[in-house]
């Protein structure tokens, strides 16, 4: 089976993503990325997947994958269980840590321990419990907070030296073949088509299908139908563009894909629970409020 791709999206004013999702989850399958990832199981038991490894994970579960390397964590608990907050990400490329080294030259050792997650490192559980604390705060932590988070998560995998390999010698790592599938060509044209008239009769027809089959198609392989998954990636970058830029709301609707106020603003309560202007202002008065904003009397 071939994975699927997942888009990683990293605002412009932060240089990694790093968040919490449950389980089941649309990015809780077999699947891939260009990043390179760290992967923190805090609860359940189950089965883990990478590359051409399967083994058995329980809370503590610590591992470390590198670009395009397949990977995936199935519960025990069924397809119908909820399992809230089981899994801990940290995602970032490769680039983002050779500034980092650029700059701080007593981070080159992170290099080392990246060459070495080709094929997958999984650390010991007991290091996965310790730093889970730390990973978690990162989800949701902002400015030198994060960084220094950040910082703590590396330094105790670079000085663990109880690791082991987890694919094969001769398990192949190529994008390539895995990009040649159809829901991960789908994918990439939607991402990079995204601000312009994306419609499902034109995509199903470059791929070949009828739009009753390919609406089954992207909803078994995405978990959300074609126009949930473009509107979700549209809207990501909206709020991006909300704290990161100074255009009005207007300019961000249509500068994102939407080609209708009303529908955009609506889309965006659904999805954030407050309109885009709320969210730029409660964005800033974060901004503000931060120790780091503020200035002693």
């Amino acid at each position: 089976m071939s994975p699927d791709l997942e888009l990683v999206h990293t605002r412009q004013d932060e240089s990694f993503r790093a968040w919490v999702h449950d389980y089941p989850h649309s990015v809780a399958k077999w699947h891939f990325h260009p990043e390179y990832e760290v992967h923190v199981i805090r609860a359940s038991t189950g089965k883990f997947f990478v590359g051409d490894f399967i083994g058995a994970f329980e809370p503590g579960n610590l591992v470390l994958t590198g670009p395009n390397l397949p990977h995936n964590w199935i519960s025990d608990e069924g397809a119908d269980a909820d399992v809230p907050s089981r899994d801990l990400v940290l995602q970032f490329s490769r680039e983002a840590v050779e500034r980092m080294v650029a700059a701080f030259a007593e981070l080159s050792p992170v290099l080392a321990l990246l060459d070495q997650a080709s094929r997958g490192l999984q650390f010991p559980d007991a290091l996965g419990l310790s730093i889970t604390p730390f990973m978690h705060d990162l989800s949701s932590a902002h400015g030198a907070r994060r960084v220094a988070l950040l910082m703590n998560v590396l330094e105790q995998l670079v000085g663990c030296a109880d690791r082991r390999l987890l694919a094969g010698p001769s398990y192949d790592v190529n994008a390539q073949r895995y990009m040649s599938s159809t829901i991960n060509q789908v994918l990439s044209y939607i991402q990079q088509n995204l601000s312009g008239n994306l419609r499902e009769t034109d995509v199903a027809a470059l791929s070949g299908m009828s739009v009753s089959s390919f609406t089954r198609f992207f909803k078994r392989h995405t978990g959300c139908t074609f126009v949930q998954y473009q509107n979700r990636l549209r809207l990501n970058e909206a709020c991006e563009l909300l704290m990161c830029t100074d255009l009005s709301v207007t300019d961000v609707c249509y500068r994102v894909g939407f080609n209708n106020v009303s529908n955009f603003n609506r889309q965006f309560l659904a999805q954030k629970d407050m309109p885009p202007s709320r969210f730029r202002a409660l964005h800033r008065l974060n901004e503000v409020s931060r120790p780091e904003h503020r200035v002693a009397a």
